[in-house]
C-alpha cells in the first residue's frame, strides 16, 4: 500500500485564491516573500541560536526590519511561521519513512533517523521551538507538543491496527505510542546536548530499545515476527490535526 499522510499547516498565509487575478498575484507574491523570509530566519537561527533578534533576520534576508514587518504581524507571528516550517521539515522525512514498506526493523530505524536528522541539521531550530519564547517573548503556541501529539495519535493507531492483526490486546496501543513518542524527543534533546555518540549509534540503540519491546509483548503471546522480513500487511500512518478531526 503506497504511503498516505494528511496534516493540516499552521497559520493563516492567505493563501486561498479570490478569483482576482490581480489580488492572487500579489497574494502569491506575499506568499513567496514571507517563505524567503522564513528560510532567512532558518539562515540567522543557525548563526545566532536561538537568541537571535529580528535584526538578525532582517540582515540574513537583505531588507530592513520595517520590511519584516510588512510580512509578520510580530515576532510571535515569525515564530509560528519557523514552526510551520519545522514541522513540514520534520514531516517531509518522517511519513514516507515510518510508512516505508520494510521488515520491522528497518522500517523502526529509518523513522528514527528521519526525526534525528532534522533536529541535526536544524538543532537551534528545535530549541526555539521547544523553549516557546522568541526574545523572551512567550509565544501562544507549542509547535513541539502539538507534533508530539499529532505523531503519538497517529502511531497509536498504527499500532493498534497491528497488534488487532496479531490476535492482541490493542487497549495498550495508546499508552505505547506515546511512550515510544516521549523516549524519543527526550533522547533527541539529551542528544542535542550531549552529543556524546553519533547520529547513527543513537538511533541503532533506540530502534533496538524499541524491537525489544514489540518483540517481547509477541513472544508472550506466543507470536514470533521475523525483524528483518516485511509483514504481510504494510499498515500505514494517517496525520490528521486536530482541526480537520474536529471538522469532520
Amino acid at each position: 500500500m503506497a504511503p498516505v499522510a494528511e496534516h493540516v499547516k499552521r497559520g493563516k498565509t492567505g493563501d486561498a485564491p479570490t478569483g482576482d487575478a490581480r489580488r492572487d498575484r500579489w497574494r502569491k507574491h506575499r506568499v513567496a516573500r514571507r517563505a524567503e523570509f522564513v528560510g532567512a530566519a532558518l539562515k540567522a537561527l543557525d548563526e545566532h541560536g536561538p537568541d537571535l533578534a529580528m535584526e538578525d533576520v532582517a540582515v540574513a534576508a537583505g531588507v530592513t526590519k520595517p520590511v519584516l514587518y510588512r510580512h509578520f504581524a510580530d515576532k510571535a507571528d515569525l515564530y509560528v511561521a519557523l514552526g510551520q516550517r519545522g514541522t513540514e521539515l520534520l514531516f517531509s522525512r518522517l511519513v514516507p519513512a515510518i510508512n516505508a514498506e520494510l521488515a520491522p526493523v528497518p522500517r523502526i530505524r529509518m523513522a528514527l533517523d528521519a526525526f534525528f536528522g532534522v533536529i541535526e541539521e536544524h538543532p537551534n531550530l528545535y530549541r526555539l521551538l521547544a523553549r516557546g519564547s522568541f526574545l523572551d517573548k512567550p509565544v501562544n503556541a507549542d509547535v513541539v507538543a502539538e507534533d508530539k501529539e499529532l505523531i503519538a495519535t497517529a502511531l497509536s493507531t498504527l499500532l493498534g491496527d497491528y497488534m488487532r492483526m496479531f490476535g492482541l490486546d490493542s487497549g495498550a496501543a495508546e499508552p505505547w505510542a506515546y511512550g515510544i513518542v516521549g523516549m524519543v524527543q527526550n533522547t533527541g534533546e539529551w542528544w542535542l546536548d550531549r552529543r556524546s555518540m553519533s547520529r547513527d549509534a543513537v538511533v541503532e540503540y533506540l530502534t533496538q530499545i524499541i524491537w525489544a519491546a514489540i518483540d517481547g509483548l509477541a513472544r508472550q503471546q506466543g507470536i514470533t515476527i521475523d525483524p528483518n522480513l516485511p509483514l504481510e500487511a504494510n499498515k500505514v500512518v494517517l496525520f490528521h490535526s486536530k482541526e480537520a478531526s474536529d471538522a469532520g
